[in-house]
């Protein structure tokens, strides 16, 4: 069973947020080119399929062509018509203003969109951010344009009239693939294929974390479902396969992805270079699979297979859609050139007559807009609903409520960050990941939205939870997650659980040298806001005979330049302490602690308050803020300059000694702080890290020196390997000497 924490929280309106923006029918025919085997024809990878995969058949479809927007009374079947319609010129009239865009996707996911937003999903319009919300996440992100057409139908006032004429602009609130941070409405942020669908298993567990751990039998306040279209390339790439097994594993039921499957990629017809059975691998990995044969114009059988979906509620489900890229368009539909570029003025003109389409660009017909005008009030009941429910739920559970509430906020209980742990010279040293572990356990009784695990590393990451079990199918409530070892699947997932509510605090861990196999995700947690804790440890040779396979080299250089992303390097017990208080505080930026395997002292001058600067002094002889040399360290090295600094303290001279473990929190202070800890006169000045130099120069300046490994590393004992690269208290005194 799951420990519980008390603590007491005020309660915050759960409504706002601070990003909140205060006919008669005639029928025409079109014939469409279709690959044969899309419509009764065999699975991908059979061979039925390969032999025909040259050959077109043609099916005749009737498209509703409106000749009066007046028209008094309007059949539902030829409203769905219209609104699908009007989805796929919003797209195709937004990327053709911008001479920029992917086109297809919008006109192939029109009716599964089409139905997902005006039938099925549960939100409020007027706030994009309500908790119990349907999640959907657009996995395929360079089809962007299905998305803000939905938006904008909804009547989200992220997506106005002028923010689709502005598609792809400078400035635009519909920039070219979905941002969170730009487009309330958005989710995640996609366009990196597979990141999506591995976001949307973050979101899924997320769920059912919260579902498991706060419903009660007389109130469930927690039940919404995770919607993902996806498409070909998402299936290609790797990191789906890593977070669909966990979804698999975990019985995520109220994640439901439909898997665009329209047989085109950037190079041509997928058959190229992907022939594999996907029905029967997404079996394989415990997903309720249903293919849908007509996605093109079969609403009924969309919406029958969404209703079996949710019946199934211990496994995922994929609805595998067969759909034409660019449907409507004359001589493109079916083809890579509908994919990723504007049709063409030609074009246009030809799909709006083969669609009986008869409007300007932009144009939503009133009876569209009547009909999706709905979704306002609809919303805004929804939520109130929910409001009322969780009022409720406040009275008879305060105590879990607080929980929640800290979770759906983002607000933390008061003095929190006075469980963390903190450390004086005398107490015994230890390596960094384990004083880590110590952190994390702290934290776990005062921050309700921790939850994470490891790589299939927890007992050497320590990153286990102690007073908790683990998330498992049948145990969904616990905080200790087993992602198995994929590392980019567990970055993704975090980031979706991360964006799930702002009060959420994930955390995954690996060998430092192993965020290679995650960079991806990392980026994405950067970009998109997501504050996931990266627990890193093994971060230099310190790590010692494992070698340079494992032996992190220019990792802590690479992410000093990602943006919005803070890279920690704690020396001791107080830095790690600092560090963790600063990644929980930094809810939309992402942190990354670089831990040692080795043992460590507890140093003299260290301090929680110091990380929040980045870098600042630990040992000091000077006055007058000019020491005849300054010597600055990171993690393991620190402990090398304070020691260098004591020894060149002996000969007479004045040492400042500077613990440097965050750049970008330095970068952040006043020009007068910094000058209080690196004064501009004093030129002499020396660093130390076991890792690349690169970057170093603009701290040290063109006269002093730093010290590094430049090589990979080398298999021995950690000791020997130091000795060797020169990363010694002899080698950082030799510098300081040549220099002052």
């Amino acid at each position: 069973m799951a420990a519980s924490s008390s603590f007491t929280l005020s309660h915050q309106s759960l409504i706002s947020h601070p990003k909140l923006p205060t006919s008669t029918a005639a029928a025409t025919t079109a014939t469409l080119p279709l690959t044969a085997a899309k419509h009764g024809g065999a699975l991908r990878g059979g061979s039925a399929w390969r032999r025909r995969v040259g050959s077109r058949a043609t099916v005749v479809v009737r498209a509703t062509a409106v000749e009066s927007v007046e028209s008094a009374v309007t059949t539902t079947d030829e409203v769905v018509a219209k609104s699908v319609n009007t989805i796929r010129f919003l797209a195709i009239d937004a990327v053709e203003k911008a001479n920029s865009g992917h086109p297809g996707l919008p006109m192939g996911c029109a009716p599964m969109g089409h139905i997902l937003y005006d039938e099925v999903m549960r939100y409020n319009p007027k706030n994009p951010y309500w908790f119990n919300r349907d999640r959907f996440v657009l996995s395929a992100g360079h089809g962007c344009m299905l998305q803000y057409a939905l938006l904008h139908l909804a009547g989200y006032d992220s997506v106005l009239e002028d923010d689709l004429k502005s598609f792809r602009q400078w400035g635009s609130r519909s920039p070219g693939h979905p941002e969170n941070f730009e487009t309330p409405g958005i989710e995640v942020t996609t366009g990196p294929l597979g990141q999506g669908i591995a976001n949307a298993v973050g979101l899924a567990l997320a769920e059912k974390h919260l579902a498991a751990r706060f419903n009660k039998p007389d109130a469930e306040v927690v039940d919404h479902y995770t919607y993902v279209i996806l498409g070909d390339g998402c299936q290609m790439e790797g990191i789906s396969q890593e977070a669909c097994s966990l979804a698999g594993h975990w019985g995520l039921g109220k994640l439901i992805a439909f898997y665009d499957d329209n047989h085109i990629s950037i190079d041509g017809d997928t058959a190229i270079a992907f022939t594999e059975n996907v029905d029967q691998r997404f079996e394989a990995l415990g997903w309720h699979v249903i293919w849908v044969k007509n996605g093109n114009t079969g609403y009924d059988e969309i919406r029958a297979a969404i209703k079996e979906a949710k019946s199934v509620t211990d496994k995922p489900t994929m609805i595998k859609v067969t759909t034409t890229i660019g449907f409507g368009s004359p001589n493109k539909a079916n083809s890579y050139s509908v994919h990723g570029s504007a049709l063409g003025a030609k074009e246009v003109e030809a799909t709006r007559q083969n669609l009986g389409w008869p409007y300007e660009p932009f144009h939503v017909p009133e009876d569209v807009k009547k009909h999706w005008s709905r979704h306002t009030p609809e919303g805004a009941s929804l939520e109130a609903d929910w409001n009322a429910k969780y009022a409720e739920y406040q009275k008879k559970y305060p105590e879990e409520a607080a929980e929640l509430n800290s979770i759906i906020t983002g607000e933390f209980p008061a003095g929190w960050e006075k469980a963390l742990p903190t450390y004086t010279p005398e107490n015994p040293g230890d390596a960094t990941r384990n004083l880590s572990q110590a952190n994390l356990n702290a934290l776990a009784k005062v921050i309700p939205g921790l939850i994470g695990g490891s790589a299939d590393l927890a007992s050497s990451n320590m990153t286990l939870l102690k007073m908790y079990g683990d998330f498992q199918k049948d145990t969904p409530e616990e905080r200790n997650v087993r992602f198995g070892v994929r590392e980019h699947g567990m970055g993704a997932i975090c980031n979706g659980i991360a964006l799930h509510c702002p009060g959420f605090v994930p955390y995954c861990a690996t060998f430092f040298v192993f965020t290679d196999y995650m960079r991806g995700a990392i980026r994405i947690s950067a970009l998109s806001e997501a504050g996931v804790i990266y627990v890193m440890t093994h971060d230099s040779i310190g790590l010692g005979e494992d070698g340079p396979t494992h032996q992190p080299i220019e990792h802590l250089a690479s992410f000093r330049a990602m943006p919005n992303i803070l890279m920690f390097r704690p020396a001791d017990g107080n830095e790690t302490a600092g560090c963790y208080k600063v990644a929980v505080e930094k809810r939309k930026t992402p942190s990354i602690l670089a831990l040692s395997r080795q043992k460590l002292s507890q140093l003299p001058g260290t301090s929680i308050e110091g990380v929040a600067k980045g870098g600042y002094t630990i040992t000091d002889n000077s006055s007058g803020n000019k020491p005849d040399v300054i010597l600055i360290g990171t993690g393991s090295e620190l402990e090398i300059a304070a020691k260098a600094g004591d020894e060149l303290r002996k000969e007479g001279k004045t040492v400042r000694v500077v613990s440097f473990v965050s750049w970008e929190l330095f970068d952040l202070q006043s020009d007068e702080y910094k000058e209080s800890v690196l004064p501009e006169a004093v030129t002499a000045r020396v660093s130390i890290e076991a890792a690349s130099t690169f970057g170093w120069g603009k701290i040290v300046g063109s006269k002093g020196k730093a010290i590094g490994i430049d090589k990979f590393g080398a298999s021995a004992p950690a000791g020997k390997i130091y000795q060797e690269y020169g990363i010694t208290a002899e080698a950082v005194i030799e510098a300081a000497k040549s220099i002052m």
